[in-house]
């Protein structure tokens, strides 16, 4: 690979069709040699016998349509964790864990640390209690077990509650990636470059000496003000924030 595309929160949803065209122009366009997803591609996944739905059919579709193209690369986030084996047999994308190291030598020598994001938002105390519940084995095959109209409607629920836990909030004042951990994990696998998504502050600086992160950006195509969206482009000439369109 001499071309790898990052992207991350994208939040496909029926009700954001424009963040979804954008997507999916994006994918038929982009000249990468590989794509990678790093969370929440959609707003909510339920489990896998959503792909039944006509909205979450079109999207696998989509992803299995560009995976004939080129490798495509998915790793769960905090909205579409339960993204199962069926889910990737149907995509043809790869599962990738979180964190994991990418090593790219035709874009560069050093090794890449790829994560979400959110599992290191240490300050956000409840959130992380609820990670932890919700990631274990027995919580998520008793939620699976339940019908798939019930499991929307609880989907449906949650985000009409975090959506309004989050108005008249400063989305700047959110948890942000706890440095000395992020540095860490940097340490143990020996890569000085952090690429994540989750806190929507799009960015790149330096956590140490010689350590940089990019933070990826959302997308949000639906909503008022100018539509929001980049992919994080790595070539051998490094790293270059691009538009979708320009990909």
């Amino acid at each position: 690979m001499t071309t790898v595309d990052f992207i991350s929160d994208l939040h496909l949803a029926p009700e954001l069709p424009r963040t979804v065209a954008a997507w999916r122009a994006y994918l038929l366009r982009t000249r990468a040699d590989a794509v990678v997803i790093l969370g929440d591609l959609f707003e909510v996944w339920v489990g896998d016998d959503a792909a039944t739905l006509p909205f979450e059919a079109a999207c696998v579709s989509a992803l299995a349509d560009a995976s004939r193209r080129r490798p495509v690369y998915v790793m769960r986030g905090n909205r579409d964790f339960l993204l199962g084996a069926a889910f990737f047999a149907a995509t043809a994308a790869t599962d990738l864990p979180d964190p994991v190291v990418l090593h790219a030598p035709g874009c560069g020598e050093a090794p890449v640390l790829l994560s979400h994001g959110d599992a290191w938002c240490l300050a956000d105390e409840p959130y992380q209690r609820f990670r932890a519940q919700v990631r274990t084995p027995a919580w998520q095959a008793a939620f699976v077990s339940r019908p798939l109209p019930e499991r929307l409607a609880l989907a449906a629920q949650m985000r009409a509650a975090s959506r309004e836990h989050q108005q008249g909030h400063d989305p700047s004042a959110y948890a942000d990636v706890d440095v000395p951990t992020a540095l860490e994990w940097l340490g143990a696998a020996n890569a000085r470059t952090l690429i994540h998504g989750h806190t929507h502050r799009p960015g790149t600086e330096a956590l140490a000496d010689g350590v940089v992160r990019h933070v990826l950006s959302d997308w949000d195509a639906d909503g008022p003000g100018a539509a929001r969206g980049e992919v994080l482009r790595w070539s051998a000439g490094g790293f270059r924030r691009l538009l979708p369109e320009q990909a």
